[in-house]
């Protein structure tokens, strides 16, 4: 029997953004200096605001509202996808880490479309 979700840090898609978030520090902590205030700075604000979306939806209300915030964390989602490839096609990011890092991307996308047919 699955734990009731009482708070938002109950959702494994929000743990999974908090990963996402952990593994976009750390790989972009590698990036060149000129990039801290750049494609850097742009990834960490577009991986936190995944699981911050997540959260605050959450607390609305009305689940019309709730999905709005599922839309704008599957939209940063998109927005961390294309920073990922560009990262990659600047030699930033190696292949294994462009690699972990889509597929984190991917499972949170998919976890959020579900979570959104729920609501």
């Amino acid at each position: 029997m699955e734990a009731k979700i009482q708070t938002f840090r109950d959702l494994k898609v929000w743990q999974k953004g908090i990963d996402l978030v952990k593994e976009i520090y750390r790989v972009t902590r590698y990036f060149p200096n000129e990039e801290q205030y750049g494609l850097s700075a742009q990834m960490r604000r577009s991986s936190v605001s995944v699981p911050s979306n997540i959260a605050e939806g959450f607390r609305r209300r009305y689940a019309k509202e709730h999905k709005q915030f599922i839309s704008i964390a599957l939209g940063s989602c998109a927005e961390l996808e294309t920073q990922v490839v560009i990262a990659k096609e600047l030699n930033y990011i190696d292949e294994r880490n462009d690699k972990i890092l889509l597929e984190i991307i991917d499972h949170i996308c998919r976890m959020l479309v579900n979570l959104d047919k729920k609501l």
